[in-house]
């Protein structure tokens, strides 16, 4: 949703002259990969990371847009609330010490965030969802005072016609209700981006995929929300139910949300692009006034900007994304699964993970998913999501029998997939000591079953046997984790427990 939107009301004649718009631009599409008119392959990837502001309480503070007039760089945004921004890394070849040079060039970025933030008494938190928000922080008073987060927002609202019900039942349960979709806000991700060309588009989505569950597992960093301890990673339920369109009788019904993981594997880009217009109205019928058709017939690249913001919509773990560089298409899988933190040392390690395990699973000779049930892989993510490092997973038996097995995630991490990782490095051309300094991150914490997830949920029940109050613990154990981040060491090294003295409350 980077896109410019203007705040506005639309009529009736807007969304079905959209859904034309809609119907033209996936005309345009599909003839840009019939005539092979997209990049090569340069072997591209990125990263954005959505952040929190907190004090030196660990409370959230809704100053991002005085932060962002003081960071003055383009490389860090706004996001949906006050108290969120967000940081975009330059696209990097994926070779030699890539990672290192994320790792630098992410240290610096946060930390001089950081040092601006400081000048309004407030710092940069890097975390699934921040444990000290509370139901009035999450309101629409509180959404960034940006248009296109009104107009979605307003419309968002307008098509569900109620308000939202969040309904978590995790280690305890939460159920609550909300007149805007400002809970979403409390989801801050990484999302990692892999330029891939339309040959290659569907088995790269398709890896990614299958092994998102195993992503979340040990990268979980999300277990509390307003006070309570809920799944070891919230931010899925959370998105969904927090900007899900349909009232309970379309849910009933088996119409789909808007937040998916999907339902099928898929042969093409163009697959997940007409589901979206197949399945889901239009939330900002916004038109540009560019005819694809008319510009490709003259030769030209069509920006095909109805599809890209309506693909932005569409809150899909995997998305497809279209996009021009140098006026040229390209097409991009941006994986969505990982939340923030705990570490710079961490989100680089689950970065290399990830591009190394999908580039291996993608060229295998019997691929994961001819093997792998769709809905089996759906509901391993939730297994993940429910019970990160402690999750077991459904995954293809070893050997010529075949069908699926149960097994601990942290066993196949270990056993299966850091290998095919480490030979996905190699393949990209990453060199050994990238390689294994950020393999054995991800391995470590599986030898410890350890994440942040783990390390909140420990501190936090340590804080409560010490005496404190549930709000003190929670808002101990985010300042304990603040310090802990920022001196860099990797989550599975951090001591569980709150180094300060904290006066009973």
């Amino acid at each position: 949703m980077g896109e410019k939107v203007v705040a506005g009301r639309f009529d009736l004649s807007d969304r079905q002259h959209y859904r034309e718009k809609l119907r033209q631009c996936l005309t345009g599409l599909e003839r840009l990969l019939e005539e092979k008119r997209f990049d090569r392959p340069k072997n591209l990837m990125g990263l954005e990371i959505e952040l929190n502001l907190a004090g030196a309480d660990g409370m959230p503070k809704m100053l991002n847009m005085q932060v962002l007039e003081r960071i003055a760089s383009r490389d860090f945004q706004t996001e949906l609330a006050m108290f969120n921004l967000e940081v975009n890394i330059a696209p990097h070849r994926l070779q030699e010490r890539v990672f290192d040079r994320l790792a630098e060039e992410l240290r610096t970025s946060l930390a001089y965030a950081d040092r601006k933030a400081s000048e309004l008494d407030a710092g940069i938190v890097m975390i699934g969802i921040l444990p000290t928000l509370d139901r009035d922080d999450l309101v629409s008073s509180n959404l960034s005072a940006v248009d296109r987060y009104t107009l979605l927002n307003d419309q968002i609202v307008a098509a569900r016609g109620e308000e939202f019900t969040l309904d978590i039942d995790g280690v305890e349960r939460l159920t609550c209700t909300s007149g805007s979709i400002a809970p979403e806000a409390a989801c801050t991700s990484v999302q990692l981006h892999l330029q891939v060309t339309p040959g290659r588009f569907a088995d790269v989505w398709n890896a990614a995929q299958a092994v998102a569950a195993a992503q979340v597992a040990v990268g979980a960093n999300s277990p509390f929300l307003f006070g309570r301890e809920l799944w070891r990673e919230s931010r899925p339920p959370l998105f969904q139910q927090s900007t899900d369109t349909r009232p309970p009788e379309l849910q009933a019904q088996g119409v789909r949300p808007r937040t998916w993981f999907g339902e099928r594997w898929i042969s093409s880009a163009y697959d997940l692009f007409e589901e979206n217009l197949r399945f889901f109205p239009a939330l900002l019928p916004i038109c540009d006034d560019e005819d694809p058709l008319d510009v490709l017939n003259a030769g030209g690249t069509p920006s095909l900007a109805e599809l890209v913001l309506h693909n932005g919509t569409v809150y899909r773990w995997n998305r497809p994304v279209y996009g021009i560089a140098d006026g040229v298409p390209h097409l991009r899988v941006e994986n969505r699964v990982l939340p923030a933190g705990p570490t710079v040392t961490d989100v680089v390690a689950n970065a290399a993970f990830y591009y190394g395990v999908v580039r291996a699973l993608a060229e295998e000779s019997r691929p994961v998913w001819t093997r792998l049930p769709f809905e089996a892989a759906a509901a391993n993510f939730d297994e993940a999501c429910r019970h990160g490092i402690d999750a077991r997973l459904r995954w293809p038996r070893r050997g010529r029998y075949g069908g699926t097995t149960e097994v601990d995630a942290v066993s196949l991490v270990r056993d299966e997939l850091l290998p095919l990782a480490e030979a996905g490095l190699d393949a990209w051309g990453v060199e050994p000591a990238d390689r294994d300094f950020y393999l054995g991150v991800i391995e470590e914490r599986c030898r410890r079953r350890t994440n942040g997830a783990s390390w909140q949920a420990a501190t936090f029940h340590r804080a409560l046997e010490s005496g404190l109050s549930r709000e003190a613990a929670l808002a101990a154990t985010t300042r304990r984790y603040r310090e802990l981040m920022y001196r860099g060491d990797p989550v599975h090294t951090w001591p569980v427990g709150l180094l300060e003295p904290v006066p009973l409350g």
